[in-house]
């Protein structure tokens, strides 16, 4: 879907920034610009910045960037034409769209969909009705689903045919095209088209919307592995879907609170037990961006995994999304030795009673150090408190902390102030504890300004911010690093700000974005700054220049070295001398068609305006 360009600018220059990130963070002006707590990581000073003239932020803690577009895409963790459209609505804007990509975008996801929901159709027709899907129905009623519950999930039966499924879509004008860009059918070594799912118990699988996207298939005959997922397709991203989330997200949003399981039948245990906040992942581990999507409906999670290891292993990881997203997860107290659908099927109101009963993060932690302890001998008592102190120390809030020593100790029967002691000391290098997963490991970008010249930093804080000072003798052959030399030949290219931003990708994306809410430098020597910030850019490229022709045994060097001394005298005396040797220094750069440190290839012509910070 293409939204016209003259219509998502509109947006961008009618939305308040200031008042749309205001909504989720408090920001406090200092100065022209606005300071807050960053929102995409957990922080205790401000670090997050705002620049309502040009219209972005940036983070100087985690390096997050971009405009409100941007802002409401990563902080909702929805897409591109949705973030537009939300803050079109909000001001008041009708949106034009290319009619032509619009409507063929619109039609192939609208025929992929309708492919699907006739797939399950044809699938829950079949279990409900056929002989061959006898086994399945007995399968669901051994595990306490009958036929309503069938039905309310809309399950289905695979045939043990080779291509049923594919012939029956066929035979209603499907393509074959469309069947295989969905997942239901490949191309098999004999180069036929054959079903994806054979002999299976079907899942569906459905996005926000209800639109049906994907398919879990179980075998029960033991063939294969035990479920088979649909591929990644257009419809299907399983990174960020969620089983249950259509018939769940009303509930969990009335609730405040979604409970996260590890498969369809325990979602299904769970909404038939009256627990109709309940959602699983399809057949992968869960991700940053299944958390991004739950953060839309609530910040309370209540983790209901097999109470066995694997599950209470998958669990550890969600302490570190807990402070990084700043959600309150909480364990539910399951029984050892079965999965929530087998809990269903003995004591449905179990269920519920497990999810009340949910234990705090922290409380699990500690409670899987204590139970594998042998509390009955000194050493086993003192490797659990040590055990413990590892869990302890990893809360930030010394309070909440307190309380959980209060109740170690107890258990132990060591002092509470030993507890103390050993969480004050500091932890063990990290080349002393196992490296923490991918998963587990926080995203921390990198300060694209860190390794650059500061005056070169500077000078395309000025020319962002402030063309004026910069705009009639700026020059690229004055920047070294190949980064500031790609952001300065991007900006000057660009009619405006915006429009560099979104030309730019990578570190320079990263540096503008970040330089567009750093103020430049201003001091209380108002009347010498234009002076001082020519000579301070000039004399270290004229220094670079100056070896390079050296180096080359180049007669030129005669004329820059005076040059340069002049530039050095001029700091302890006159900085209108610096200023105007700087300035004739620039002339001969450009003049030379050479860049800085590189006698081999010509330079870009001397600049006379900069435009990009007109709109600053």
């Amino acid at each position: 879907m293409g939204i016209v360009a003259e219509d998502i600018a509109r947006v961008r220059e009618s939305t308040d920034i200031v008042g749309l990130i205001s909504e989720r963070v408090a920001l406090k002006r200092v100065g022209r610009r606005y300071q807050g707590l960053c929102p995409f990581h957990n922080e205790k000073s401000a670090s997050f910045s705002v620049n309502p003239e040009l219209g972005v932020y940036h983070c100087f803690g985690c390096q997050a960037s971009g405009d409100s577009i941007t802002f409401l895409r990563e902080l909702d963790h929805i897409d591109f034409i949705d973030a537009v459209e939300r803050l079109a609505a909000r001001a008041g804007i009708t949106l034009r769209y290319d009619d032509a990509k619009a409507n063929q975008d619109r039609q192939k996801r609208s025929r992929l969909v309708e492919a699907m929901r006739s797939a399950v159709a044809i699938y829950h027709d079949r279990l409900l009705t056929s002989p061959d899907a006898g086994p399945a129905r007995a399968y669901l009623r051994s595990r306490g689903f009958d036929g309503d519950a069938a039905r309310r999930f809309e399950l289905g039966w695979a045939p043990d045919g080779y291509d049923v499924l594919t012939r029956a879509l066929l035979d209603r004008k499907f393509s074959r095209d469309d069947l295989a860009a969905v997942g239901l059918t490949f191309t098999n070594r004999a180069n036929r088209m054959q079903d994806q799912f054979r002999n299976r118990l079907m899942f569906p699988i459905f996005d926000r919307q209800g639109d049906p996207v994907g398919f879990g298939g179980r075998t029960l005959t033991g063939d294969g592995p035990k479920y088979k997922n649909s591929p990644e397709t257009p419809l299907y991203h399983k990174s960020r879907i969620l089983y249950g989330l259509n018939w769940a997200k009303a509930e969990v949003s009335a609730r405040d609170a979604v409970v996260i399981c590890e498969g369809y039948t325990d979602v299904m245990a769970f909404a038939l037990a009256g627990v109709p906040n309940a959602v699983a992942t399809c057949g992968t581990a869960l991700t940053e961006d299944h958390v991004q999507v739950l953060k839309n409906f609530t910040r309370h999670i209540v983790l209901a995994y097999d109470a066995d290891s694997a599950g209470q292993t998958a669990a550890e990881k969600w302490y570190t999304w807990e402070q990084r997203f700043e959600i309150d997860v909480r364990v539910a107290a399951l029984p050892a030795g079965g999965d929530p659908a087998d809990l269903y099927k003995a004591d449905p109101d179990a269920l519920g009673r497990a999810v009340e009963g949910a234990r705090s993060f922290m409380q699990f932690k500690l409670d899987r150090v204590l139970g594998a302890a042998d509390l009955g001998t000194p050493e086993g008592r003192a490797r659990a408190a040590e055990a413990s102190v590892r869990v302890l120390r990893e809360h930030t809030n010394e309070l909440v902390r307190e309380g959980y020593i209060q109740q170690v100790a107890g258990v132990t029967g060591f002092d509470h102030s030993w507890f103390k002691d050993a969480i004050a000391r500091p932890a063990p290098r990290r080349d002393q504890e196992p490296e923490p997963t991918t998963a587990e490991r926080p995203v921390v970008r990198s300060d694209p300004s860190a390794r650059l010249d500061r005056r070169e930093v500077e000078a395309l804080r000025w020319a962002i911010h402030e063309p004026a000072q910069v705009a009639s003798w700026i020059d690229v052959s004055l920047f070294g690093d190949p980064l500031a030399v790609e952001a300065f030949e991007l900006l000057a290219a660009s009619a405006s700000f915006h429009e560099a931003l979104a030309q730019a990708t990578g570190p320079v994306l990263a540096l503008l974005e970040q330089l567009a809410v750093e103020e430049p430098v201003v001091d209380g020597e108002p009347e010498t700054l234009h002076a001082r910030l020519v000579v301070s850019l000039v004399e270290p490229a004229g220094e670079r220049w100056l070896a390079d022709l050296l180096r080359r045994g180049d007669d030129r060097a005669m004329v820059v070295k005076p040059l340069l001394d002049r530039i050095a005298h001029a700091r302890n005396s006159d900085w209108a001398v610096g200023e105007q040797a700087a300035l004739q220094l620039v002339g001969l750069l450009a003049d030379a068609q050479a860049p800085v440190g590189d006698g081999s290839a010509p330079a870009a012509e001397p600049n006379t305006e900069v435009p990009v910070g007109s709109e600053a």
